[in-house]
């Protein structure tokens, strides 16, 4: 199984708190709820490009 690293942005100050992994050729875009330490909240944190 082929899978490839992606970053997870908050969505509200943009910066880059997690890396996870996916599929290579998955159509979908990776999207949690993870906690934001800059923001000291839980905020959706939406997948960019290693």
């Amino acid at each position: 199984m082929k899978e490839r690293y992606v970053w997870l942005v908050c969505g509200e100050c943009s910066n880059r708190n997690y890396t996870t992994h996916k599929r290579l050729k998955a159509a979908y875009k990776v999207a949690k709820a993870k906690y934001c330490k800059f923001c000291r909240k839980h905020t959706e944190h939406k997948e960019r490009k290693l």
